[in-house]
């Protein structure tokens, strides 16, 4: 027990970030067009639009803010079991997304297989162990 807090009563079902784009359009390409995550909910009419994503279990909030997009440049790693198979629609369909430092599957010496996307916003690294 670290600072007088028992953590074992504490239980986590999942981490959804929250993603700021200038343009919303921007992310929905990268997540719902390049990589499959489904629309589960969409307000793109109000004061700040969002869209809550889903892929697989997973959750992604996107929201449009100018002023929180030009602070926030998240990156993330994806984890995957078919990394051939995600890099070989990925190339085909958005070549545009493919990070140019990393745009071929390569073996990190860390013993991971990655390939990177980056848009305007986030950096995403897909990668198999």
């Amino acid at each position: 027990m670290k600072y007088g807090i028992n953590h074992d009563t504490m239980k986590f079902e999942k981490l959804v970030p929250n993603i700021f784009y200038t343009d919303i359009k921007d992310g929905l390409r990268m997540f719902v067009d390049c990589l499959g995550f489904t629309v589960g909910h969409t307000d793109l009419n109000s004061q700040q639009p969002l869209c809550v994503l889903d892929k697989d279990g997973l959750r992604i909030n996107l929201f449009q803010s100018t002023k929180f997009a030009k602070e926030h440049h998240p990156e993330f790693r994806l984890e995957t079991k078919n990394i051939e198979e995600i890099y070989q629609k990925v190339s085909q369909s958005h070549p545009e997304f493919l990070h140019p430092n990393l745009s071929k599957i390569t073996l990190r010496p860390w013993g991971a297989k990655e390939f990177a996307l980056m848009d305007n916003q986030v950096g995403i690294i897909i990668q198999e162990w």
